[in-house]
């Protein structure tokens, strides 16, 4: 199994929907890619940094989980352009994407 992270660096002067992303891109990006082998997401809202009142490296995330790394490119071939246009109605966050192999 793979998982696919999508991270919003918490960068100063930057905006970051928390409502709209959780209610509406994620449930758009759900839908897309669930035909193409999405198993799951998860959606994450950062707190906190690892040091006392440190402030959270990202400011939101999401997972993907599918079977193979095949499959998500698959999805967003058909759907990333769609995706990637509704990047602006949250953020103005650059995202950093990692795939992973779970591996435990």
């Amino acid at each position: 199994m793979i998982r696919v992270s999508v991270l919003y660096a918490n960068e100063s002067g930057k905006k970051f929907d928390a409502d709209y992303y959780k209610n509406r891109h994620m449930k758009l990006a759900g839908d897309r890619l669930k035909s193409f082998g999405l198993i799951r997401y998860e959606v994450d809202r950062g707190l906190a940094g690892g040091a006392p009142n440190a402030p959270a490296p990202f400011i939101g995330a999401c997972h993907f989980y599918f079977a193979t790394v095949e499959e998500f490119q698959k999805g967003m071939a058909a759907h990333g352009q769609e995706l990637i246009a509704d990047i602006p109605n949250y953020t103005n966050i650059q995202p950093t994407i990692q795939i992973s192999e779970i591996v435990s």
